[in-house]
């Protein structure tokens, strides 16, 4: 369709972090478009040189309230790997279970208070209340619940305090983990009215073939472990995966993007299913093919439906690291101490895809160098690509439902913008 079109969205809404929208189209044909980051730059790199190898989950946290748990668990892994120390098994189980919530909370916050305002064609949550007023109850109900997993295990809601080099420095209750168990078998409900929910709105037709990065463990679904993969069937080395995910500083933006040698990639929750379907669990895998997401999907507006499959499988999971729990008796344990010092990578899988952190620790346990790559800048790329391919799509809609369109496949991605957001020399042009 030979259509001029000039639309400009100054920050996009229900994302978290700022960001504009830039698409000029001429007759037609794309000219130019721009995903632009507006945020500052906020150099956590460098806040952590000259620092202890202990202050750095808790600085590394910050990086943000919503996947809190993820940076933690990157930063402890990056900070153990430098420094030979092995955690326990109750520890790993633990850390495991607070992962699992802070992964479900953000899915749910992104599903219903971001997601599904488009989906109703309402502008936030707030109308939900007394239009969809089951819906907006079950997401709060299971947002809640999610928090409270977090708060059991890493001591509060956000920025875990329990989790710390070598383990874990405070235990649960038993009572406590029967308590969380009892309102995951219960929530389970609350999933399958929101999966028979979202079943019934059309997902949008769009696909576009692309690589996908996840990582991959044996016997699990990877979250909290493994090593990253690639659906082209290959596998990267933790210890050199800045030569296969290559950042570079883009003018229009404050946050860089990625690519592999094979080009663009995508990560987060599609990437995740697509990459380790046969890892889900059974009601995961059912919900899965209840959604239609049982083979591999390149349709990014599938990553909402793919976020609900991960919830299920979750749910189910935690269920199973309590039963673990429970076996083995949680009881208060020492820290393990450090062993050496050296080059450290950790690596998990973040709500929004896969993370890492590189550190760098000398002999007096102080951090020289550090090194992140967030999910959303591994994403922005993507982002930008499937914008050019989708736009031409719908050039035959009024303009006020192409940028409706626009945003809901960028939040489509859950996008955490402030995340990605690490550089310092960026010239922005017009």
């Amino acid at each position: 369709m030979k259509k001029d079109l000039n639309i400009k969205i100054h920050e996009i809404t229900r994302v978290e972090g700022h960001g504009n929208i830039v698409i000029d189209v001429k007759k037609g044909r794309i000219k130019e478009l721009r995903l632009e980051i507006i945020e500052s730059p906020r150099f956590f790199e460098a806040m952590l040189r000259g620092r202890r190898f202990d202050e750095a989950q808790h600085i590394m946290s910050r990086i943000c309230g919503i996947c809190a748990v993820s940076h933690t668990s990157a930063s402890l892994k990056a900070v153990e790997s430098a420094m030979g120390m092995k955690i326990s098994r109750q520890s790993e189980l633990l850390r495991k279970l607070a992962f699992n919530g802070e992964v479900l909370q953000s899915h749910i916050l992104h599903l219903f208070f971001l997601v599904l305002p488009d989906l109703v064609g309402a502008g936030s949550i707030v109308p939900l209340l007394s239009s969809h007023p089951p819906m907006a109850k079950t997401g709060l109900e299971l947002k809640r619940l999610a928090n409270d997993i977090c708060s059991v295990v890493g001591g509060r809601h956000i920025h875990p305090i329990s989790l710390f080099p070598g383990g874990v420095v405070f235990t649960p209750k038993p009572s406590e983990l029967k308590r969380l168990k009892g309102l995951l078998e219960e929530s389970v409900s609350g999933l399958e009215y929101t999966l028979g929910f979202l079943n019934s709105i059309p997902v949008p037709e769009f696909s576009k073939e692309r690589e996908f990065i996840s990582l991959k463990a044996r016997g699990e679904y990877a979250l909290y472990g493994g090593e990253p993969v690639s659906s082209l069937g290959y596998a990267i080395d933790p210890g050199e995966y800045t030569e296969k995910i290559k950042e570079y500083i883009v003018a229009h933006s404050s946050a860089k993007h990625a690519m592999t040698d094979k080009g663009t990639f995508m990560v987060g929750a599609l990437a995740r299913i697509n990459n380790n379907f046969r890892q889900l669990r059974p009601r995961a895998r059912a919900a899965a093919k209840a959604a239609g997401l049982t083979r591999l999907s390149f349709n990014p507006f599938m990553n909402n439906v793919a976020q609900l499959i991960e919830c299920f499988h979750i749910t189910e999971d935690s269920i199973g690291l309590i039963d673990s729990l429970l076996e083995l008796g949680p009881k208060p344990e020492p820290l393990a101490k450090p062993k050496a010092w050296g080059r450290g990578i950790g690596i998990v899988e973040a709500p929004r895809g896969t993370l890492y952190h590189e550190y760098r620790i000398n002999k007096d346990g102080v951090i020289e160098e550090a090194n992140c790559i967030i999910p959303t800048a591994q994403n922005l790329r993507s982002i930008e690509a499937d914008l050019r391919a989708y736009v031409p799509t719908i050039l035959d809609r009024h303009k006020s439902e192409i940028s409706r369109s626009v945003e809901t496949l960028v939040r489509a991605y859950d996008p955490c913008i402030s995340c990605s957001t690490h550089i310092m020399d960026v010239d922005f042009v017009e």
